[in-house]
Formats: structure tokens, sequence, C-alpha cells
């Protein structure tokens, strides 16, 4: 279903709202979902979908998937997410994985960026260039 230009510019606005410092506010972001499910003004549907929408890609922007071949100690987590905060600035989520079949290195994901420096994509980039 394709949203009207009215439910995407609501949308924005309201998606805009929603920011306290530069982050999104989840309590802010509860109260306009509230508040547009009992008023149900006209389009409201087309409105939250638009709204669910920018959320969720907002949220993954703010969430850093790490992957490493091998567990890291506490102090090179904090300056992975010290670098990944400086480039995406601050609130950025992080999770951290253990996945063998990295073989070495490590994986990042954040939003749809994504830095793969181990060994496993390297061999991957080898493979594709014969």
């Amino acid at each position: 279903m394709n949203a009207s230009r009215t439910a995407k510019r609501q949308a924005t606005e309201l998606f805009r709202a929603c920011f306290v410092k530069g982050a999104l506010d989840e309590k802010r972001v509860r109260q306009v979902v509230e508040e547009l499910a009992t008023a149900k003004p006209r389009g409201y549907i087309g409105t939250l979908l638009v709204f669910r929408r920018l959320v969720k890609l907002e949220s993954a922007r703010r969430l850093a998937k790490i992957e490493t071949a091998v567990p890291l100690s506490n102090d090179q987590q904090i300056r992975v997410l010290e670098s990944l905060t400086r480039v995406y600035g601050v609130g950025l989520d992080a999770a951290f994985a253990e996945n063998r079949e990295l073989i070495g290195g490590m994986r990042i994901q954040v939003g749809s960026d994504v830095y793969d420096g181990s060994v496993r994509g390297r061999l991957a980039a080898l493979e594709q260039s014969f």
C-alpha cells in the first residue's frame, strides 16, 4: 500500500518531533502512536505505517552488530564501541557476537553499512576476483 503525500508529510513531522537531544525518544514514539490510534484522523493508518517504517529505520541505524571469530575482551569491546561512536554519534547500541565461521577478524554492521574485515570476507573477495 502506497501512502499518500499527506500521510508521509504527517509521519515525517511526527517522527521529527520524537527526537530528544538527537536521539529517538521511545516515550514520545509511544505517545504519538497512542494519540493517533485514539483520535483516528483521516488517513491515520497510512500515517502510522510510514511512521513505523521511519522508526524501524532509525532503530536499525542505532544498532551495531559486531561479530568476531574469537570473543573480545572488555577493553577491546570498549575501543570498538568508542570508534563506532565517533563515526555514528552518541546513543549507539552494540551487540557483540562470536562467529567462528569468520575464521579471523571482525565484521560490523550498523544499519545498512557493513564493514567486513574478516578472513572469510577476504577469501570470498579473492574468489570473486578469479
